[in-house]
């Protein structure tokens, strides 16, 4: 059995093992959503072709984001859903240009 200093050294080293990984562990986190953040930033309201400027139109009562340069149309998730419901005639017009 190893002297008592010897126990309470161990355990020390130990407490200060866990507490730098867990300054660490935080660290890694807030690096993480700062990244996040800069990401977002970088391309927030961009068009996901062309990266230019996307602007918000109203469509029926729906906010679409529709590009300043190529004129394409990008839906926020549910959206589309959306769309589909408010008049499901047009949509189904739209889609059978696709059958066969």
């Amino acid at each position: 059995m190893p002297p008592k200093n010897e126990k309470e050294e161990e355990y020390f080293i130990r407490l200060e093992f866990e507490r730098a990984k867990k300054v660490e562990e935080e660290l890694k986190k807030k690096m993480l959503k700062d990244e996040k953040n800069s990401l977002k930033e970088l391309h927030y309201m961009r068009c996901p072709k062309c990266g230019m400027q996307l602007v918000e139109i109203d469509y029926r009562g729906i906010k679409i984001d529709k590009c300043t340069e190529c004129d394409g149309v990008w839906l926020d998730q549910g959206e589309l859903e959306t769309i589909v419901n408010l008049d499901k005639s047009v949509i189904s017009r739209l889609f059978s240009g696709f059958k066969e």
